[in-house]
């Protein structure tokens, strides 16, 4: 694909298909995304349509980004691996056999040639183990193709294309300058004395014809695909350049050998496909660059492990590795995958993850992040999170999706460039006849011909938008914030109103017990009961009673009965004794008189920022017990850079207003909507939009899924090592709030360069179709060689481009 017509083109016939839905396709990245139903259409179908539009595809293997492994929801799995000493059929036949006679294998293709094998077994009675052993005993070894490999096939693929391109440049200038030589004299005629060697005069033409002729042949895709877009009724980029240079070239042809009288036109034929695959050359070099936040997070990815097996240790790929692993790590290495501490401490440079310098001391039972540095100590570490499933494979994954979409602003240069090379082939034709009409010559209006057709480039708008965005969600990505799509990086900047969970989003979410008021019994007892009431619940209040009660080693029964009763509290039996624990509504509930001066000290904890539950044993009130959860250092700073940006700032949360406020005032936050249950947040989103507002909503990403989809934008807080938060169109992996206002510093930048990008591809093209069309000739008599104008084409491409590689110097100011 070269343009934003071929884009176009290639969507429409895509979208032809019954049984398809969404598609996009991305001209940056040369890929395609169709959302499809398979009882009624599938990928062989939309490879056939695209190459009989004059293009070529492939179906990249669904390897989930971990050895080629695909674990389907029926529990059915595949891998690819490369079979090692496979040489002959027969060799592949013994694999084969062999892999079908492993039990829980389901299919085995073969591919001797490719010393490959794909397999497809039952995810419950095999596993990479049985199936390399399988191999082994048939004499042969395997390994399990590498889970980088679609990368590194396509970095190689690109790396051809330039090399190929670089190549057919110098062969194309090598061979048009001596065209472009033996056309001097012509050039000069009227203005300098200069002629050849009467041989060389006598044949120049067929000289430039014998030179030029190579130069159409190295180029030759420009016409194949050209005019097989042109037949199809979707003409494309490369239908321009294939009438456009074509009819120089053949009208050279025909004057050359004699059949009509006039100038040739080979140099003009020759140094336009120069010019275009020099631009073709300088773009894809420029594009490459596009790509390297995700070489970057690549190249992070340890290649190998150093795992326990059988009492021994030995190294094997990355992709070998699976859950369950003990791996050891030494000084100095990289963490291979995922996964917890079981014997060992050191220190571990976790900066990739979240931007810190200073090591983080790790122990046994600590978690540890693959790709991040071991610094001091060794340590083994049981691996839980392996393949696609690890925190740097979920963010290649949505940098990779997110550099795959389009922007909404991409909907006009779409739409522009469905008609666009139409409506150029018009106009030249148009433009042609007209001076053909009012006299001039032959050779004139073939030159506007082949100006008009070749100055038009669809190329930079197609280009405006997936560059600019490619550039946005790799530098997003390495400062800690994964945009899952274009569109929310165009629209976070928008928003006018930003909406704060508390719990986890401005504070810790690490509840603690910082204050017990017993009536009528001790404070120990008072926390042994709701601890073992609370036991079972998954609140963050009860598991700060139930830690604190571990930590003064306390005994907590198991409640023989147990009704968590949702916004208010829990309910158990302890013992003999019927427990309620809660809120002042749950008392209520449970018609539990509160003393006036027991509710004075619940207030005055409350006024404190603290969450207070009340505890009520056989319906007495028995005492209160206090839960802070303690401010992120970073909120406060955070939430006043944004207050400055103009940004109005809420904060939402379950609390009780005394403590919802308390908590508001410590970062800066005047406006608080208290009491709101986890499934009304959603609703409370809703009437600020209502209300005119534009909404971004700041939560966990778990509790509040319905409030990040329903907002104008959703920003997830990272939780830990599961980055690939479903809720939401922004991840901030770091979990600091001064990423949202770096976020949004990139999200204005971004679309601030999509912008410029489309100006300048949009004014280029309406300038330079009218004076390629001769509008200047009337003025000053000027009119566009087809050499420059195929220069000027090649240039907007490349400047397009090169405008949105000045994005690699953004520094965000938070």
């Amino acid at each position: 694909m070269h343009c934003a017509s071929c884009v176009s083109l290639i969507e429409r016939r895509l979208k032809k298909f019954e049984g398809v839905g969404k598609v996009n396709v991305n001209l940056a990245t040369n890929k395609g995304t169709v959302e499809f139903d398979e009882t009624k259409v599938g990928p062989k179908d939309f490879v056939k349509a695209i190459e009989a539009a004059g293009y070529g595809a492939e179906i990249p293997k669904m390897d989930g980004g971990a050895g080629g492994s695909v674990q389907s929801q029926n529990g059915k799995a595949s891998l690819a691996l490369h079979v090692i000493g496979m040489d002959s059929l027969h060799c592949a036949n013994i694999v084969e056999m062999a892999l079908k006679k492993t039990a829980g294998i389901l299919g085995v293709e073969v591919n001797f040639a490719l010393e490959r094998a794909v397999v497809e077994y039952d995810g419950a009675k095999a596993d990479f183990g049985k199936i390399k052993a399988a191999v082994v005993a048939a004499g042969y070894d395997a390994e399990l193709v590498d889970g980088g490999e679609g990368f590194d096939r396509e970095k190689d693929e690109r790396e051809k294309e330039i090399s190929e391109l670089k190549k057919r440049v110098q062969l194309s200038a090598l061979l048009t300058v001596p065209v472009v030589a033996l056309a001097i004299p012509e050039m000069l005629a009227g203005v300098a004395a200069f002629e050849y060697p009467e041989f060389i005069n006598r044949n120049a033409a067929i000289i430039q014809f014998m030179l030029s002729t190579p130069v159409m042949y190295l180029n030759r895709d420009f016409f194949t695909r050209g005019f097989r877009a042109l037949m199809s009724g979707s003409p494309s980029m490369d239908s321009l350049v294939a009438i456009g240079v074509g009819t120089a070239y053949l009208y050279s042809v025909i004057v050359g050998f004699g059949a009509v009288s006039g100038s040739v036109y080979f140099e003009t034929a020759a140094l336009l496909l120069t010019f275009i695959v020099l631009g073709k050359y300088l773009e894809a070099v420029a594009k490459g660059k596009t790509s390297e936040a995700i070489k970057r997070l690549i190249g992070l990815q340890p290649k190998s492990a150093r795992v326990v097996r059988k009492g021994s240790e030995m190294d094997v790929p990355i992709s070998e590795v699976v859950a369950g692993d003990i791996i050891v790590v030494r000084p100095g290495e990289k963490i291979p995958v995922d996964g917890v501490i079981v014997d060992g401490a050191s220190s571990v440079d976790e900066s990739m993850v979240t931007g810190e310098s200073i090591p983080v001391h790790k122990r046994k039972g600590d978690t540890v992040i693959g790709a991040t540095i071991n610094k001091t100590g060794s340590f083994k570490f049981r691996a839980v999170k392996v393949g696609k499933d690890t925190m740097l494979a979920q963010i290649i994954r949505l940098v990779e999706d997110a550099q795959g979409s389009k922007a909404p602003i991409q909907k006009l240069a779409d739409l522009v460039a469905g008609y666009f090379v139409q409506a150029v082939i018009v106009l030249a034709v148009l433009a042609f006849a007209y001076w053909i009409v009012t006299g001039q010559s032959f050779v004139f209006a073939l030159t506007i011909l082949v100006s008009t057709l070749i100055i038009a480039c669809p190329c930079a708008m197609g280009l405006a938008t997936p560059t600019a965005v490619m550039l946005g969600t790799g530098k997003g990505a390495e400062h800690g914030v994964l945009f899952k799509d274009a569109e929310a990086l165009e629209t976070l900047h928008k928003v006018n109103t930003i909406v704060f969970d508390k719990t986890g989003t401005i504070t810790k979410g690490e509840a603690v017990v910082t204050d017990v008021i017993a009536f009528g019994m001790g404070e120990k007892e008072l926390l042994a009961l709701a601890a073992s009431a609370e036991k079972n619940s998954e609140h963050h209040l009860a598991q700060a009673i139930v830690k604190r009660v571990k930590e003064l080693k306390l005994k907590v029964s198991e409640p023989s009965s147990f009704n968590a009763v949702p916004g208010h509290g829990v309910k158990a039996m302890v013992g003999k004794q019927a427990v309620a624990i809660g809120n002042m509504a749950m008392m209520r509930k449970e018609k539990t008189a509160i003393p006036a001066a027991a509710e004075e000290k619940m207030h005055a904890l409350e006024f404190e920022g603290k969450s207070v539950v009340a505890v009520a044993v056989q319906g007495k009130l028995s005492g209160f017990i206090a839960v802070a959860d303690t401010v992120k250092e970073s909120s406060a700073t955070a939430i006043a850079m944004l207050q400055a940006m103009r940004y109005e700032t809420l904060m939402i949360t379950g609390d009780n207003e005394l403590t919802a406020k308390a908590i508001a005032s410590q970062v800066g936050i005047t406006r608080v909507i208290a009491r709101v249950l986890p499934e009304n947040k959603e609703e409370e989103v809703r009437k600020l939009q209502v209300s005119g507002k534009k909404v971004a909503f700041i939560g966990d990403g778990i509790n509040d899924a319905p409030a990040l989809a329903k907002a104008d934008v959703g920003v997830a807080i990272g939780a830990g090592t599961d980055v690939a938060i479903e809720a939401g169109g922004v991840v901030l992996v770091k979990s600091d709030l001064r990423d949202l206002v770096a976020a949004i510093e990139l999200s204005a930048y971004t679309l601030r360069k999509i912008k410029q990008n489309l100006f300048w591809a949009f004014i280029y093209n309406a300038i330079g179709i009218p004076v390629a069309m001769g509008a200047l000739y009337y003025v000053n008599g000027f009119l566009l060689s087809p050499v420059i104008a195929g220069a000027a084409m090649a240039f907007s491409s490349v400047s397009v481009v090169s405008n949105s590689l000045l994005m690699k110097g953004f520094r965000p100011k938070a």
